[in-house]
């Protein structure tokens, strides 16, 4: 059974990280790690002594693996047994690459084959100029302080502006003149107080404004009856509100309503 997931990215230029194994598996992780700028280490002993922090495992003896993967944990290392989800601290997800736009497709170890069919698909939705456009707006981080001082007022333009048929969408194939016209005369992102009647437990049932708004809310405003699926779509920095607390001025407050 897959067990649940924090995806995080992991720089690795110029790291050392341990691969061990042979054979087209084996090959494939010492790829990856090339591919991110890493320095593959074949010897597990080597990778100890200067300061590995991660482990790819790739032998075809399922004892060398778990016999590697223990050494390895107890060294502070954290480990990735191909094929064998139960012996891993991370998995690899399948990957699109967008530089420096990084998709990566999960499924705790459950199917590859899932996540690699899934990538596919996305591939063929993702402009191949994404990754200039996110450069792009990297450049542009001080214009956009400069016209929108506080955090909040940024995200939330940046909000309306990436949004489908947003004068940004990335989707449309958004570049580097985009980015300087919507500074230029781009609009605030919206701001008020939402109200959200939920029609069932499946957050599927969500319209797309409903959808965006949720992404979107600075803080939402729920009871104990609203469905954790639902709440998993909230934007994960908004502030968690109960009914009758103190809501926040100005943003975008988003309440909840759910009757059973």
């Amino acid at each position: 059974m897959s067990l649940p997931s924090l995806p995080l990215f992991h720089r690795l230029a110029g790291q050392p990280v341990v691969v061990l194994g042979v054979g087209e598996a084996a090959e494939a992780k010492r790829r990856l790690v090339l591919r991110a700028g890493g320095k593959v280490i074949e010897d597990l002993a080597e990778g100890i002594d200067i300061g590995a922090r991660l482990a790819f495992i790739a032998h075809d003896d399922a004892r060398a693996c778990e016999a590697d993967a223990i050494r390895a944990r107890g060294a502070g290392l954290l480990v990735n047994v191909v094929d064998k989800p139960a012996l891993c601290d991370f998995t690899t997800p399948s990957i699109i690459d967008r530089a420096p736009v990084l998709i990566a497709v999960g499924t705790g170890g459950a199917s590859a084959g899932l996540a690699k069919a899934l990538r596919l698909r996305l591939e063929r939705l993702l402009p191949q100029g994404l990754g200039a456009f996110a450069e792009a707006l990297y450049a542009a981080r001080d214009a956009m302080r400069a016209r929108w001082p506080t955090g909040p007022e940024r995200r939330r333009a940046l909000d309306a502006a990436l949004e489908e048929g947003g004068a940004l969408d990335p989707l449309r194939g958004a570049d580097v003149d985009d980015v300087a016209a919507w500074l230029a005369g781009g609009a605030d992102g919206a701001a008020g107080r939402f109200t959200i009647t939920l029609r069932s437990h499946d957050p599927d049932d969500l319209t797309l404004r409903e959808a965006r708004l949720l992404g979107q809310a600075d803080a939402v405003v729920a009871g104990p009856s609203v469905p954790s699926a639902v709440l998993a779509r909230v934007r994960a920095d908004a502030v968690r509100l109960a009914p009758g607390e103190v809501e926040p001025e100005g943003g975008i407050v988003v309440v909840i309503v759910f009757t059973v």
